[in-house]
């Protein structure tokens, strides 16, 4: 007799691009998936880690994937640098070139992850706004997802008027992180809360 086997349950094989931290990593495989983190830093959560220039492994089977590409030079927080540094331009085209390789690549489910993106990064529309504070965090932080087979994320644990109540350094703490070497490294690092909704919802 064949064995049916739901697609729900099934074992995926998952990459996660740009990833030091661990944290989606993670999330996945505590729901039974083959999950792999890929970034030029080593991982801070010891697991399947792959140090290297994640465009070496797009091309090694997998079901999913969920990229964080970096956002410097594509977010629109940072767009006022590229009318007083004129070298931000290329930095801008190499970023968004990384971007599309991401958006274009063949694996059959597909989150693209970044901050609202500022008009010349010239990237299509994104297909969801999500919010720390949906996923229980007391904390706001527009986050973009460019989603490709896969559905909108559905909000969780909504603390939105808990955090109201909270100064502002700390409803948007990360915009407040203090100026130093690690500030985009903490800056980049996905929210527990965010990841479990993947691992549940798309997992």
């Amino acid at each position: 007799m064949t064995r049916i086997i739901s697609e729900k349950n099934q074992k995926m094989k998952i990459l996660v691009a740009c990833e030091f931290s661990g944290i989606v990593r993670e999330a996945f495989r505590k729901k039974g998936h083959e999950a792999w983190s890929c970034d030029i830093l080593p991982t801070e959560i010891p697991g399947n880690h792959i140090k290297d220039d994640v465009l070496n492994h797009l091309n090694e089977g997998w079901d999913m994937m969920i990229a964080h590409p970096p956002c410097t030079f594509l977010c629109n927080s940072g767009v006022r640098w590229l009318h007083s540094d004129l070298n931000r331009w290329c930095k801008l085209q190499t970023a968004k070139d990384f971007f599309k390789i991401f958006l274009e690549s063949d694996i059959t489910k597909i989150c693209i992850e970044n901050p609202i993106p500022h008009k010349y990064a010239e990237l299509p529309k994104y297909t969801q706004l999500i919010q720390p504070y949906e996923y229980g965090h007391l904390e706001r932080k527009a986050t973009c997802l460019w989603l490709k087979n896969l559905p909108k994320l559905v909000p969780t644990n909504n603390t939105f008027k808990q955090m109201k109540l909270l100064p502002k350094n700390q409803q948007q703490r990360i915009h407040y992180i203090a100026k130093s070497p690690q500030r985009s490294k903490l800056r980049s690092i996905t929210f527990q809360g965010i990841a479990e909704a993947m691992a549940s919802q798309w997992g």
